[in-house]
Parts: structure tokens; C-alpha cells; sequence
């Protein structure tokens, strides 16, 4: 019997999925969890196609997960409170 794939958590499903790669069913869940495109944050390429580094592409990029790491810091001493 399949576990409920609906009840897991992202994390717990991401491992079941890892651990049976065949299982489309819940591969398929997994993907319909990710955030929507419309809502995802793109950013440009990190070096051009002969692989000069773009040192403000790599800034920005590099500033979005310094916030990024800020914000979980913040949510999980938030969630400790």
C-alpha cells in the first residue's frame, strides 16, 4: 500500500521520492507543489556563453540569498518563540 503522498510533508516526500525514483505518482505531486513560474524570482546568467563572469548578475544573485538566509533565520527563531 502507497504511503498518502497528499499528508506528507515536502521534505518527507522529497526522500520518498528520492528513494523510489519510479514512482511517478508521487514524483507528480512533488513537481505540483513547487512555486508557480509566475511567482518564481529569475535571474539573469551568471557568465556570458565563453564564460566571462557578469559581476553584477553574481552580485544580485548573491544578495537574494543573503536575504534569503536572513528570512529562514528570522522564521525559525520566529517559530522557537
Amino acid at each position: 500500500m502507497k504511503p498518502n503522498f497528499a499528508e506528507m510533508s515536502t521534505k518527507k516526500l522529497k526522500a520518498y521520492v528520492l528513494a523510489h525514483r519510479e514512482d511517478l505518482e508521487a514524483l507528480d505531486i512533488l513537481v505540483n507543489r513547487r512555486t508557480p513560474d509566475s511567482e518564481a524570482t529569475l535571474y539573469g546568467p551568471m557568465v556570458t556563453a565563453d564564460g566571462t563572469p557578469i559581476e553584477d548578475n553574481i552580485r544580485i544573485a548573491e544578495e537574494a540569498i543573503r536575504q534569503r538566509i536572513e528570512q529562514a533565520n528570522q522564521n525559525k527563531q520566529d517559530s522557537q518563540s
